[in-house]
């Protein structure tokens, strides 16, 4: 009988480590910020198409007594919760509701904040049918042009198009131990390795990191942590946050209206352009 090979799975990258905490399940969820950044959340429901979508929350509420509008994707804590929520995975009517939101933010002149932590847009049948990538596509189209400033903060997952579906925006943050990718780690290495087990490889390859969408132009700033990682001080990632987004809106609601809409527009016309000597 022969002694059966040792099994050396494949070391842990930097990348995955990241992804690790940045789905760390006591990390604070977007709406978990709302609640310690913002006053007076008023939440808003429906798409008035199809119906509200449990996995989205908008609504007006107060950043340093300004009105805004927030939107972010709720993931939910229990398990009955995250099955309600499909672990924060939006359906086309929450990218509805999310759109049908900021357009009542540029009616009344109200900044736009969404706080990003999802996975993925949700990849039902049903989700197909009512049109999910019209959804996303009819979000990005209308908030490149949004007359309003706009802001997005990845706080945790920032997931294929789900996330790029609230993410056109003037200046988009991203927490230090925040992820934003194409597709999830799993996934990248099922189609390129055969095998999910390299997700760790798949990670770093993709450059999924805070410092390394930061480097690729995808995200404007990098918002710091506590030491031990917001999971561990909620309250005071919260706050790190709020300086950030302040800091932030001041500077967009100094720029003229017609200006903001440019920069916008060359931001994402140029991003992701790689030229070779």
């Amino acid at each position: 009988m022969t002694d059966q090979p040792d099994y050396n799975p494949p070391p842990i990258s930097p990348a995955w480590a990241k992804t690790e905490l940045a789905r760390h399940p006591q990390r604070p969820y977007p709406m978990d910020f709302i609640e310690r950044i913002f006053t007076d959340f008023s939440e808003i429901h429906g798409d008035r198409l199809f119906g509200d979508d449990p996995a989205m929350a908008c609504g007006m509420a107060r950043f340093d007594g300004q009105e805004v509008m927030v939107i972010a994707n709720l993931k939910g804590r229990s398990t009955k919760e995250k099955v309600h929520r499909r672990f924060g995975m939006p359906n086309p009517e929450g990218y509805r509701k999310a759109l049908r939101c900021m357009k009542l933010a540029e009616k009344f002149s109200r900044p736009v904040i969404s706080i990003i932590d999802v996975p993925a847009a949700y990849p039902g049948v049903g989700a197909e049918e009512r049109g999910q990538a019209e959804a996303i596509a009819r979000n990005l189209r209308e908030m490149s042009r949004l007359r309003v400033p706009t802001i997005a903060a990845i706080t945790g997952e920032g997931g294929s198009g789900g996330a790029l579906g609230l993410a056109l925006a003037d200046r988009v943050l991203i927490l230090e131990d925040a992820i934003y990718s194409v597709i999830p780690p799993e996934g990248c290495a099922a189609i390129l390795w055969r095998d999910a087990a390299f997700k760790s490889q798949a990670a770093e390859a993709m450059r999924i990191s805070a410092p390394d969408v930061h480097a690729l132009g995808c995200v404007d700033d990098i918002v710091p942590e506590p030491a031990a990682g917001a999971h561990t001080d909620p309250s005071g990632a919260a706050e790190l946050l709020a300086e950030k987004l302040r800091w932030h809106l001041n500077e967009l609601k100094s720029l003229p209206l017609d200006e903001l809409l440019r920069l916008r527009y060359d931001k994402f016309r140029n991003i992701a352009q790689f030229y070779t000597v």
